[in-house]
């Protein structure tokens, strides 16, 4: 349709005026219940088009009449007829938002989610996805979250596709709204800014827009939660909401937020100076806010061990968006977004270097006095090392953010019993090497003092040869974890758990071995055979005696490491049987001759060899050492 004729003067019943103000007029939704029930968007684009050339024409009379000397009543009219215009292009306006305004399908978010996952630098999803009770036992298997499925785009079906606008290696914008709305978007936009109703185009934009985000932040798993809230919650609940928030959070930066600015360009494109930033802002600006607090609440709340790998899942995942985040808030009133970010990622560094420390304190001062049964591994052992191990998962990150060597001549100096640890034979290693080693260095000082609360020195020494044991197989079998180490450190600790070992056959078996001896039975002067039958007969009683108080008590003693248990059975036999079988062939005869020998040799070279399999099972025997055949 052509515009109508123009005429030069708003006044004086001119046609150009009169004419738009009559479809101004009669669109006029305040006044005709027929225009109220209709939108001139969703109907004949002829009509959308007389429309929008007779709001043009009511602007180009208010330019006229703002320098005409008529001014007056001219200038009321079209005041009204502008206001009236402006209403229904309100109207209008969010009527198309909220027709093609919709919380992106699950299938979108996933996508999106996937590629944003799979395109990212963010190394520590592996541990990310831990199961809570990753202590407990040093078998326990971690799941992981793979993010190497290749890309998919999103559903043509579902309205979205992947942009290139702007697209950064990471970086995804979906199309929120179709090509034609963006465009009638844009006019009416235009229009409404040129008449100075931009407060209003903006206050009508954010407030459509942000509750397709809310609906989205929904979809995702986020909730409406205050700091307070997030710090009240119990560290399980919060470790599931810290893994959902990783994932969320990619997509919120990384698709929807930025999405959300590609929209807001598109659609204030040449109208003016950051009109599209402020636009942006008033749809984001709480979102984000409410966001980021949660990554905030985890960074000042308490520390404790248990949360150190989530935090530092939580400051992996914002350290690789930090790029992005600067790219979608890149403007100057988005400055508070970019430091909240910042800042938080700088308090999660904090909150490592700051557990890693406390942890250190926890593990010096750990005070459980009771002995565990059987010279086992202690619980403290199982958890320092599976959590050390879990450490070296997060090597790359931790090397960057420890920095210090652990202070400790400062820290304990006052203590002279605290272990000291030599730098000398440590020199090249990081920082965060030599915090993991201090901690192997004061859980064995703990140990130690443990080791003390067992009455029978020979367990003792057998529980420190399984925990130094169990810590070297730890560090043999975390690749990570051994790199750090060192093999130097890992052959002291060798050396230690083998020392034990060696420690423990004295305490127990010099004196069972001492039993067989030949000093002692011999008769000098004697015109017998020159062997002592009745100190004979006290030496066979005495060593059956101990060798049975040794395998009644020592059967319930555990070593659970088979090829350990296995290694220190060999080592027992290869000394207690060629003596024992050596004692017997010299001394048989001289028993033999005598009244009840059975009641002196009560065993077989045999029978001992079978009794030594029964040592270190964990399990008290249920009878007395089976005989020899008589």
């Amino acid at each position: 349709m052509e515009p109508p004729e123009n005429s030069s003067t708003a006044g004086g019943g001119g046609g150009g005026f009169e004419d738009a103000k009559k479809i101004i007029l009669r669109w006029d939704s305040s006044a005709s219940e027929e225009a109220r029930d209709k939108m001139i968007f969703n109907g004949d684009r002829q009509e959308v088009d007389r429309y929008l050339q007779a709001v043009d024409e009511i602007q180009k009379s208010l330019s006229s009449t703002s320098i005409s000397d008529a001014g007056g009543e001219d200038q009321e009219k079209v005041n009204s007829a502008i206001q009236i215009a402006m209403a229904r292009l309100e109207d209008e306006f969010r009527n198309i938002l909220l027709t093609h305004t919709s919380p992106l399908e699950e299938d979108a978010l996933n996508t999106a989610a996937d590629y944003s996952s799979s395109s990212s630098h963010y190394s520590s999803a592996a541990a990310a996805e831990r199961t809570g009770n990753e202590f407990d036992d040093e078998d326990n298997e971690s799941t992981t979250l793979d993010l190497t499925d290749p890309i998919r785009r999103a559903d043509s079906s579902s309205g979205s596709t992947v942009s290139s606008y702007r697209s950064t290696s990471s970086i995804r914008e979906i199309d929120l709204i179709p090509a034609e709305a963006v465009s009638d978007l844009q006019s009416i936009a235009r229009r409404m800014v040129s008449s100075g109703y931009l407060r209003e185009c903006i206050q009508v934009y954010g407030s459509v827009r942000k509750s397709a985000v809310d609906a989205s932040f929904r979809r995702l798993g986020i909730e409406k939660l205050s700091i307070g809230d997030i710090q009240r919650l119990e560290w399980d609940a919060l470790e599931t909401k810290i893994r959902r928030w990783i994932r969320a959070a990619r997509v919120c930066v990384r698709i929807l937020f930025a999405s959300e600015k590609k929209l807001c360009e598109e659609i204030f494109y040449g109208i003016g100076t950051a009109i599209d930033d402020a636009c942006f802002m008033e749809t984001v600006k709480g979102p984000a806010i409410q966001l980021f607090n949660f990554a905030e609440a985890i960074s000042i709340s308490r520390r404790s061990p248990e949360k150190m790998f989530k935090i530092l899942d939580l400051h992996d995942a914002l350290m690789d968006l930090l790029p992005d985040i600067e790219v979608v808030f890149e403007s100057k009133s988005a400055d508070s977004i970019r430091v909240q970010a910042a800042e938080i990622l700088s308090r999660l560094a904090e909150a490592a270097r700051g557990i890693l420390s406390e942890f250190e304190n926890a593990v010096l001062r750990e005070p459980s006095r009771v002995p565990v049964p059987g010279g086992t591994i202690h619980p403290l052992t199982r958890y320092v090392m599976n959590y050390i191990s879990l450490i070296s998962d997060y090597k790359q990150t931790l090397i960057e953010l420890i920095m210090s060597k652990p202070s400790t001549g400062s820290r304990y100096s006052g203590d002279p019993t605290t272990p000291d640890m030599e730098f000398a034979e440590l020199e090249g290693k990081t920082p965060l090497a030599l915090h993991l080693i201090w901690i192997i260095v004061i859980l064995q000082f703990n140990l130690d003092g443990k080791s003390k609360h067992y009455k029978d020195a020979a367990l003792a020494h057998l529980f420190m040869m399984n925990n130094v044991h169990y810590i070297v197989q730890k560090v043999k079998g975390s690749p990570e974890l051994r790199e750090m180490i060192g093999d130097d450190y890992l052959r002291k600790l060798t050396g230690k758990f083998r020392q034990s070992a060696t420690s423990y056959q004295r305490a127990t078996w010099v004196s069972v071995l001492y039993c067989l001896r030949d000093e002692g039975l011999h008769v000098s002067g004697s015109f017998s055979s020159g062997v002592s039958k009745s100190a004979l007969r006290e030496r066979f009683k005495t060593f059956n005696a101990m060798f049975e108080e040794v395998h009644r008590t020592q059967a319930t003693w555990l070593i659970p490491d088979s090829q350990l248990r296995e290694e220190l059975r060999i080592s027992i036999s290869e000394k207690l049987i060629p003596a024992y079988r050596s004692f017997l062939g010299r001394f048989r005869s001289h028993i033999e001759s005598g009244r009840h020998p059975e009641n002196y040799i009560k065993y077989s070279v045999e029978d001992l060899e079978s009794a030594v399999l029964d040592f270190f099972e964990g399990c008290p025997v249920s009878q007395h050492l089976r005989r020899r055949s008589q």
